[in-house]
């Protein structure tokens, strides 16, 4: 048999590749802010866990040392070690003789999850805004905020949480 004017076809023509590249485009196009809001809502989620940590933290200081709010100067102090009923003790073990036996009440401060000024920072400061400070927190009230001007999916300041 004579083969003739027929020839052997191997690869992939133009066509085919461009279909293949065309599908893969939409895929990605898909695929991509679907990963990126995915990496959005878990920042999210890890505010409000460390968020409620740290408030959950300051309620239980404030009900053990009589309607009396963690110091804002010493505050990851008192929170990570032991105090005494005034608050004006800390230690890193407990000790009734010195009335060391409040605490503690976090192993640390937990990071401030999202972007903005004080991201991954874990200190308390009292100034919104402040470059080195990553919670923003208010001796008076016993409140804790997220310092960060951003705003989560939800269309609130995460300073506002």
């Amino acid at each position: 048999m004579v083969r003739g004017t027929q020839t052997l076809r191997r690869g992939f023509s133009l066509i085919e590749l461009v279909i293949v590249i065309v599908i893969i485009g939409i895929i990605a196009a898909i695929a991509i802010p679907r990963m990126s809001r995915g990496a959005e809502g878990a920042a999210e989620s890890s505010l409000k866990a460390n968020l409620a940590v740290l408030k959950n933290a300051v309620d239980l200081f404030h009900s053990e040392h009589e309607g009396k709010y963690p110091n804002t100067a010493t505050f990851a102090l008192e929170l990570i070690g032991f105090t005494n009923l005034a608050a004006s003790a800390n230690g890193t073990a407990k000790n009734t003789a010195t009335g060391l036996i409040y605490g503690p009440y976090l192993r640390e401060i937990p990071p401030m999850p999202v972007g903005g000024v004080g991201t991954k920072l874990k200190t308390v400061g009292d100034t919104l805004g402040a470059t080195s400070i990553g919670w923003v927190y208010t001796e008076a009230t016993g409140n804790i905020q997220a310092n960060s001007a951003l705003v989560g999916s939800n269309g609130l300041a995460y300073s506002s949480w």
